[in-house]
């Protein structure tokens, strides 16, 4: 099945914000040897980032939906990024470069893992586990939470303030 990318027009039935051949340029470029496979394990592995993208941060990008019907977040009017208006007729290029970072992922390792807490201590008899409070609650991509920042409202990281 032929992989339908998202040009900018908010068509319905797209499934990437990037191609293969544009994310194999992108990889090559980087020296990244890990986008390998088939195109149509290629073609999968950016369903599944975009899926990522769309599931992880559709509510918190800026701006809104071209279209009712369109099947992705993007594009998007009312948006800006450093003081210019981001035309409502793209898929940003820092888009497009996180579904490919992500798809690279997603050939060897679940975007959404389930989720685990993480260990401090097991011992074993008799049993008790210890764990950490502090691990995080969702697997998270520095990266690519970095490089959408622009695009997104808010950080995504909830602080409570405490006046005194």
């Amino acid at each position: 099945m032929t992989l339908i990318v998202e040009t900018g027009s908010g068509a319905s039935d797209s499934e990437s914000y990037i191609s293969v051949a544009d994310a194999t340029t992108r990889h090559t470029a980087f020296g990244n040897t890990a986008w390998t496979g088939s195109d149509a394990v290629k073609e999968a592995a950016l369903r599944r980032a975009t899926a990522h993208i769309e599931q992880a941060y559709r509510g918190r990008f800026i701006g809104t939906r071209l279209t009712r019907d369109q099947a992705l977040s993007w594009p998007r009017y009312g948006v800006s990024v450093d003081g210019y208006d981001v035309p409502s007729t793209i898929v940003p290029a820092e888009l497009a470069n996180a579904c490919a970072d992500l798809a690279v992922r997603a050939l060897t390792e679940t975007l959404a893992p389930d989720q685990t807490r993480g260990v401090l201590r097991k011992k074993i008899g008799p049993l008790e586990t210890e764990y950490d409070p502090n691990s995080p609650q969702a697997k998270r991509f520095t990266a690519i939470d970095r490089m959408l920042a622009p695009y997104l409202t808010g950080s995504g990281v909830m602080v409570q303030v405490v006046r005194t």
